[in-house]
């Protein structure tokens, strides 16, 4: 009989699931459900139902079980890869009290300045937690909720991240793990334990409403007796920790030692590295946050990528390969046109209030081909800042595993290459943080049942790379990137004062379209 582990990866735009065979590390079957944000909301909010997700996982589940011709008996254990930062409030009988903010809200730039203030300055903050007090974290959507609905915030029992909603759904027991809870603001990073100085900051009482912190390689539990009637499974099929989605995405790279750099090219866009100790940037520029391996992982994040190349390509009206063959007919460099991607604002650097700015257009550069590379191009080197600042941090290099939907084109992984000077590869198994999600079930599961199994041992001899889909940097086009590189650093410093006018003016203007 075989043993089958399923790894879920529950994302901002949709939940995808692998069937993965313990003995070879294969996937014998993926399972997909598509859903989006609430619509309507106020400029920067960006919110889900936490059901949506739930019922998402089941149908990508049963999908992945029947195409890999699973019966119930051979599963052994699911684990849950979710986006991060996501605030799900719960009340006392584990209700969602409303829907969640998302990792892109950027509503909670007012909190940060507060949570900041109360703790001293950023240079303080990042002392206590190893980051810097951001909107897209978990901790300022927390005082939101306590200033903004007070109703809300007098109900909360329970603080939870969108992977730990999962795995309550799964196993009827509500904890955290390090990695994921790393990314709330909320956790000193380097010691593994809530900070006492941030939760005060937000409510004297709110440590009491977090869950238990277990380690990467335990085990949140066994499946409950509604979980395993919605997938079909017996109640013993185990799930792990699980964790926040770059987490997932470095075990599914082979991202579990010192010196690999994974890129994730999705919605947002992701570069990080294992540590052996916390790396924290003092500039905060770089989240110092912890691994789902009980590690550290240094981690930038660029909230605008595929965002970018998919507005361009539906305002074209284009199909994915048609955009792709489109950007080919624009050169590299698409002749000067240059595109500052900051259009849901902006992570790193910290822009909130930032929009996309296309610079360079004149009657030559004014065509689908330069906007449609542009795009690919302005999005890479907006990932190619915080690169950079990895490197001053010591963390150089050589080699990338590209990830995610981006990573798919050829065109793109070639533009990766010149911009960052690495050589750029892929996986054979694209679906990053999906397959860590099993791989993670899978260790966990070993380390259970009293293995020695570390979890490189599992990633070494599961993890491919696609040698084919590999990119080397052309030196003539490095040169000219970094060129524009400069440029588009220019204009982003330049431009920062400008977009906190631009954004009063924005809100200004809407609130006077809504009054009566």
């Amino acid at each position: 009989m075989r043993e089958l582990y399923i790894g879920i990866d529950s994302g901002t735009q949709s939940t995808k699931a692998l069937v993965v065979e313990g003995r070879h590390g294969k996937v014998v079957g993926t399972g997909h459900k598509a859903y989006g944000l609430i619509p309507g909301l106020p400029e920067g909010a960006k919110e889900q139902h936490p059901e949506t997700w739930r019922r998402a996982a089941r149908a990508a589940v049963r999908s992945a079980l029947k195409a890999a011709r699973a019966t119930a008996g051979e599963v052994r254990a699911i684990g849950v890869s979710g986006q991060q930062h996501g605030f799900v409030p719960l009340d006392k009988q584990g209700r969602v009290i409303r829907p969640a903010k998302l990792w892109c809200d950027t509503s909670t730039t007012e909190e940060c300045e507060i949570l900041t203030a109360r703790l001293g300055d950023q240079r303080r903050v990042i002392a206590r937690v190893g980051n810097a007090m951001l909107p897209g974290f978990t901790a300022p959507k927390i005082l939101w909720l306590k200033r903004h609905e007070p109703h809300h915030y007098a109900r909360l029992a329970t603080v939870l991240l969108p992977h730990d909603y999962l795995n309550l759904w799964l196993t009827g027991r509500a904890v955290m793990e390090c990695g994921d809870a790393s990314g709330t603001a909320l956790l000193d990073v380097r010691r593994r334990v809530w900070s006492s100085q941030v939760l005060n900051a937000i409510d004297p009482e709110l440590e009491g409403r977090l869950p238990e912190l277990i380690a990467s390689d335990e085990l949140a539990g066994t499946l409950s007796e509604s979980a395993a009637a919605d997938l079909g499974l017996p109640r013993q099929v185990a799930v792990s920790a699980g964790g926040g989605d770059n987490m997932m995405g470095a075990i599914g790279t082979g991202n579990t030692r010192p010196g690999v750099i994974t890129a994730s090219l999705g919605t947002s866009g992701t570069i990080y590295a294992c540590a052996d100790r916390p790396v924290v940037d003092p500039a905060g520029e770089i989240a110092g946050f912890c691994d789902s391996t009980n590690r550290w992982l240094p981690l930038l994040c660029t909230m605008n990528v595929t965002v970018a190349t998919e507005m361009v390509r539906r305002d074209f009206n284009l199909a994915h390969a048609a955009f792709e063959r489109m950007a080919r007919r624009a050169p590299a460099g698409s002749d000067g046109l240059l595109l500052l991607p900051y259009l849901e604002g902006e992570r790193t650097p910290n822009v909130p209030s930032g929009t996309g700015v296309y610079f360079g257009v004149r009657p030559q550069t004014f065509t689908a081909a330069h906007f449609a590379r542009a795009a690919m191009e302005g999005v890479t080197m907006g990932m190619n800042y915080g690169l950079r600042r990895l490197a001053s941090l010591g963390l150089k290099a050589r080699q990338i595993r590209a990830t995610g939907g981006g990573a798919q084109s050829r065109l793109w992984r070639q533009i990766m290459a010149d911009i960052f000077g690495a050589e750029v590869v892929t996986l054979s198994v694209a679906e990053g943080a999906a397959y860590g999600a099993a791989l993670q079930a899978m260790w966990a599961t070993r380390r259970a049942r009293g293995e020695r199994a570390s979890i490189s041992d599992v990633t070494d001899a599961f993890v491919r790379v696609h040698r084919r889909q590999s990119a080397t940097p052309c030196a003539q086009n490095m040169r000219m990137y970094q060129e524009l590189q400069s440029i588009q650093d220019s204009l982003s410093t330049a431009l920062r004062p400008v977009f906190g006018r631009h954004r009063a003016l924005r809100d200004g203007s809407a609130q006077a379209r809504n009054s009566p």
